[in-house]
């Protein structure tokens, strides 16, 4: 089916920061090639109106190929140095691939990924600024990122600083990868409670990906041994695909991520989504056959808590809100049949008290370059409550390090931050135990006098 609406595309550019951003950069990047039918040197497979709109994540150089709107950073030169050598190597902007020349890396330390940014803060901007300058009509920014090493959550989070200080109209959404509880980085609690920090303050949204969730989804979805990085960032650029496939592949109204966020997030601070997809299993190297997809199968796969990226308990929180993104063949006469029948049966009493407590349904085309043996797929995002359950655990996990001093002198040692106390630690904390707070306020029908209470307390400071 052809879009009955093309708008003018409004371009996004990709950052891809520290190891984990630019190895789930080029999964994503792969993807966007294919569905868009693009090789990997830029050209095309064929030169035909598809009804895709590419210009929302391309431009074309002079010589007619298709290049990435994305900057690729990283402080260790090994992942974009493969980029480099690798199949996609002519797809990229050499322009805009930056990599410390030394490899002494950010040491899994915040603070040091945080400062050697703030560094090298004039060439970073020369990069994004071309791109800037080279879009027609920028909508914002998204971003792939860890928060639990050194160069991810500390060049991340100074990059979130700098982008929200010098494009404060622009919108930024973060792809963010949140640590295992069980993580080799013995400094990952200090990390990831500075990154969230900046996540709450700079960020418009977050799309939290539970490294948890990927692996219990990887092994007993997919039915992996053993799931190594390359096999969980192909989960991610999924996601990222099917979040962006009503902005490239749009159906029967234009999308933008503006639309896409005014859908979940109803207060500023209150923007941490997860995700959810289906059907997973045509994910897996051994696959079988789905007998048959339909929408409201689909649609209630995509609220089962097996399918959904991010480790919290459904069952102890309520929805703010619910979107779900379909692609394929759809009946638009099936969609509010469909989205009564789930919220009757599984979303009855599953909506916050104060707000609306619909299923929204967003539709995109598919690509006729990906061939899949299901009609119908999509993809969840939902802000809801429970989410503080994983943050309130980062913030558990803080305490439990900070409380004994442990390694905090590595922090001292990088950039002006901690040099004088480590005040930023604890307004870190706080920052992000509000929104834990706030977010169990939510559940609340009184939610509205919370903000109220809120808003004079800071009139008050």
């Amino acid at each position: 089916k052809k879009p009955l609406v093309i708008a003018m595309p409004r371009e996004l550019i990709t950052l891809q920061v520290g190891q984990c951003g630019n190895q789930i950069g080029i999964e994503f990047w792969k993807r966007m090639c294919k569905e868009h039918g693009i090789r990997p040197d830029g050209t095309l497979e064929e030169d035909t109106n598809i009804g895709d709109v590419k210009d929302v994540f391309f431009y074309q150089a002079d010589d007619d190929r298709y290049t990435p709107r994305a900057v690729l950073m990283d402080l260790e030169p090994k992942v974009i140095g493969g980029i480099k050598k690798g199949d996609y190597r002519g797809l990229f902007n050499p322009d805009n691939m930056w990599s410390a020349s030394e490899e002494r890396g950010a040491g899994n330390n915040w603070a040091s990924g945080h400062a050697q940014g703030e560094a090298k803060a004039e060439e970073i901007f020369d990069m994004i600024n071309r791109e800037a300058d080279n879009s027609d009509s920028l909508e914002g920014f998204q971003l792939c990122h860890s928060i639990a090493g050194g160069t991810g959550s500390g060049m991340g989070s100074w990059l979130l600083e700098a982008l929200h200080d010098r494009f404060p109209k622009k919108l930024i959404q973060t792809y963010s990868v949140f640590p295992h509880s069980e993580s080799d980085v013995v400094v990952q609690p200090y990390n990831s409670i500075l990154s969230l920090k900046r996540l709450v303050l700079h960020a418009d949204s977050v799309v939290v990906l539970d490294n948890a969730s990927l692996h219990s989804i990887a092994s007993n979805i997919l039915h992996l041994e053993n799931p190594d990085f390359p096999e969980l960032n192909k989960l991610i650029s999924t996601v990222m695909a099917a979040a962006t496939a009503p902005l490239r592949f749009p159906g029967y109204t234009h999308a933008s991520l503006s639309s896409v966020m005014s859908s979940l997030i109803t207060t500023p601070r209150l923007h941490f989504l997860m995700a959810g997809y289906t059907p997973l299993s045509s994910l897996s190297p051994n696959a079988q056959i789905v007998r048959k997809t339909s929408l409201l199968d689909v649609m209630t796969k995509l609220i089962q808590p097996k399918n959904i990226m991010a480790h919290v308990p459904l069952n102890r929180g309520k929805y703010i809100s619910l979107l779900n993104m379909i692609e394929g063949e759809v009946d638009m006469s099936q969609i509010w049949s469909c989205t009564q029948k789930i919220r009757d049966k599984h979303l009855s009493n599953a909506f916050i008290p104060w707000g609306p407590s619909g299923v929204q349904v967003m539709l995109s085309n598919s690509s006729p370059f990906t061939k899949t043996n299901q009609k119908v797929s999509g993809l969840m995002l939902a802000n809801h409550t429970s989410m503080h359950h994983l943050l309130a655990n980062c913030v558990r996990r803080f305490d439990t390090l900070f409380k004994r001093g442990a390694f905090v002198e590595n922090y001292r040692n990088h950039g002006t931050l901690f040099a004088e106390n480590l005040e930023e630690f604890t307004d870190s904390r706080e920052e992000v135990n509000s929104v834990v707070e706030e977010y169990k306020a939510c559940e609340k029908a009184d939610y509205i006098d919370y903000g109220k209470v809120q808003s004079l307390e800071n009139v008050i400071a």
